[in-house]
């Protein structure tokens, strides 16, 4: 369980400040992730070239909106728990775990295999974070499941573009966003 940094003066109904104050240490490390994957989208959307340019552009943008929406709805949990949520660039760079994307302009493959390693560790960390407030708070267990259908949605979005007619994705098992983009791009030659 997330240690809580400071007690909010009140959190909602059935929860203790403390454990308002839990949740809303778990809610924060999720709005960071959703604010640096809606970022990362718009970057993506940017910067990809080649064939399938404007198939993968336009599949974007609708992500990047409902990412953003999931960056409201998180933000107004944590301050409806009596807790200020941290918004800024400089908060979000400061307390991720996670390093920058990696790829500028590229392959509309590349981006795509990057993003399958982009998508898979925010679900991941998405599917924890449900998992700790579970027993604390159903409301924001749902918000976050809610969370991860659409996002396991765009996921499959994603991962469409590199699957086989055999059923195997191109980025094989891939630990790093550089690493499945080019997996992909060598697939995509294979295919070629």
């Amino acid at each position: 369980m997330a240690a809580a940094k400071n007690l909010p003066k009140y959190t909602v109904p059935s929860l203790t400040p403390e454990e308002g104050a839990t949740v809303a240490t778990i809610l924060q490390a999720r709005l960071h992730a959703l604010n640096d994957l809606a970022l990362t989208l718009k970057h993506i959307h940017w910067n990809v070239v080649g064939p399938h340019f404007i198939a993968v552009h336009e599949m974007i943008d609708p992500q990047v909106d409902a990412v953003r929406a999931m960056v409201d709805a998180t933000a107004e949990r944590i301050a409806t728990l009596g807790v200020p949520p941290r918004g800024t660039p400089g908060a979000l760079v400061a307390e991720r775990t996670w390093e920058d994307y990696s790829l500028d302009r590229a392959s509309t493959i590349a981006h795509l295999g990057a993003l399958d390693e982009v998508y898979l560790g925010v679900i991941t960390s998405h599917r924890q974070a449900a998992e700790e407030v579970a027993e604390l708070d159903d409301v924001t267990n749902d918000l976050l499941v809610g969370h991860l259908h659409e996002l396991e949605l765009f996921h499959w979005f994603v991962r469409a573009h590199l699957e086989s007619t055999g059923g195997e994705l191109s980025t094989g098992n891939a630990t790093t966003e550089r690493g499945a983009a080019a997996k992909a791009e060598a697939a995509a030659r294979k295919e070629a």
